[in-house]
């Protein structure tokens, strides 16, 4: 066995290893507990299918699944257990499930938890393995009917394997004794899973690190799905661990009225807050940084979470954004999702997948309230953001997010507030004057340097985006019902295209 080999083991779960530090410290017994459904014996088939690849022997002993049951579940995800992974499936003697050969003197659980000690032993010594999973816990438990007998077990199961090579992963379903923490004090470490339903949507599963003596671990929840090809983890998001340095210069947006509300442009790494009613033109004035980054060489992640794709592409292809061809020619990556199907750790990875392998520059999230959907709590959405956040801006990426604000004039409300995330936050109006509805934009903060504070009437037309001149004459404009108090009358003019809706 090299030397990478005898420092840890590699769990074979994507993220798990991570989450652990490297994987499982060998020569340890560890535990792995969930109510049923979890995917415990997914992770475990995963943990011995990584070690038979690396040339180790393993052995799946299991008390409560039979060996074609077993086999049944790496095959639907796609896994082949070799020759080098033995299942032994541990059943009672048969004279035990006779009700005319029990003992009338002795209990008949002291027999059946000896007898079953001893075949563990005997299948241990047999294969030798470098690798144990044990399934599951709660049969030894039902068979020791005492805490105390229970305890003595698995410091007998510990003690017998502590003097091998082999790491040990026991699996406990919690279905005997939710509150019996007696292996959690034997073990080396605990993984704990969770499986949650929340009121609409599929379940969200996660898992949680609770005990790992003399090594580090990444602490907390983290997300976790089971899909094709077994158990995939999403690590918690730290974005202080992901600094890297670029050259913070000042990114046009492609519109010269608009860089001039800006003043300039958008600096590199930032994070910019698109907030306003429905209809005030959100999505299109994020993908307008898209469009002026896919011109500058550069390429482009963007997630939706509200509008379907075919009607996006449509809508806006007439304007001169031909997001399909920019798809299609690999400039950017585009996906649509459900919030009711994606976990908020699933969701950060796939946003740092894109960063790191496509190498997206500016990141566009359309849109937090969508976002929103797939958080329990608003303080959790809060944290997620921030760290999401923070690493995008590490890597040197620009962000783009929208919020729509419950109402479409006067007093408008946000479902969440994020403006004290965002680098850049503007604001998207609706007002009337003259007897028609019109759209203002401005820009109410922005850290990495000066702005206008100015308010700009645009047009949304098949023409794109138009930006007037500085509203001068009018007060009360973000309200959405101004008041006229000059002589002239700075709004844009009437043309042919008015009336065209994004």
């Amino acid at each position: 066995m090299n030397e990478v080999l005898s420092k840890k083991a590699k769990t074979g779960v994507q993220g798990l290893d991570d989450i652990l530090s490297g994987g499982l410290s060998r020569r340890h017994v560890f535990l792995l507990e969930g109510s049923p459904g979890t995917g415990k014996t997914t992770i475990a088939l995963q943990f011995l299918i990584e070690g038979a690849s690396l040339g180790e022997r393993c052995l799946y002993i299991s008390l409560s699944e039979t060996d074609e049951e077993l086999r049944d579940a790496a095959v639907s995800h796609g896994m082949e257990i070799d020759e080098r992974v033995e299942i032994f499936e541990l059943v009672p003697p048969e004279s035990l499930l006779d009700a005319d050969q029990q003992q009338s003197l002795l209990y008949s659980s002291d027999l059946e938890l000896g007898e079953t000690t001893k075949l563990i032993f005997e299948a241990f010594e047999r294969v030798k393995p470098a690798r144990v999973v044990i399934d599951s816990l709660s049969e030894i438990r039902l068979l020791a009917q005492s805490s105390l007998r229970y305890r003595r077990q698995i410091l007998a199961l510990k003690h017998f394997f502590s003097r091998s090579d082999a790491t040990v992963l026991l699996l406990d379903d919690m279905t005997a004794d939710n509150m019996d923490k007696t292996v959690h004090s034997v073990v080396h470490g605990v993984i704990h899973l969770e499986q949650l339903a929340p009121d609409y949507g599929s379940e969200r599963r996660r898992l949680r690190v609770i005990k790992y003596r003399g090594q580090s671990f990444r602490g907390g929840y983290h997300d976790f799905v089971i899909r094709t090809g077994g158990v995939m983890a999403f690590p918690r998001l730290r974005a202080i661990e992901h600094k890297t340095g670029f050259e913070r210069v000042t990114l046009s947006s492609g519109l010269q009225e608009f860089d001039g509300l800006l003043g300039g442009g958008i600096e590199r790494g930032s994070s910019t807050l698109l907030i306003g009613p429905a209809g005030t033109g959100k999505s299109l004035f994020a993908l307008q940084f898209v469009n002026a980054a896919v011109k500058r060489g550069e390429k482009a992640a963007v997630f939706i979470f509200d509008e379907e794709l075919g009607l996006l592409f449509s809508r806006l292809k007439p304007m001169g954004i031909d997001l399909q061809r920019m798809r299609d020619d690999g400039l950017i990556h585009i996906e649509q999702l459900d919030a009711a199907e994606l976990s908020p750790g699933e969701f950060a990875q796939r946003v740092r997948d894109r960063v790191a392998s496509f190498e997206a520059k500016t990141v566009v999230i359309d849109s937090v309230n969508g976002y929103q959907a797939s958080m329990p709590e608003e303080k959790a959405l809060i944290l997620h953001m921030h760290e999401l956040l923070q690493y995008l801006n590490r890597q040197g990426a620009n962000t783009f997010l929208t919020v729509a604000q419950h109402g479409l004039v006067g007093d408008m409300k946000s479902p969440v507030d994020v403006t004290y995330l965002a680098d850049t936050v503007i604001l998207l109006r609706y007002f009337e004057a003259h007897g028609k509805i019109r759209r203002a934009v401005s820009v109410v903060k922005k850290r990495t340097g000066r702005h206008e504070d100015t308010i700009r009437e645009y047009r949304i037309s098949e023409a794109g985006l138009t930006l007037g001149e500085p509203i001068s004459d009018f007060q009360g404009v973000l309200r959405g019902v101004p008041t006229f108090v000059g002589k002239s009358q700075p709004l844009l003019q009437n043309s042919d295209e008015d009336g065209y809706h994004s």
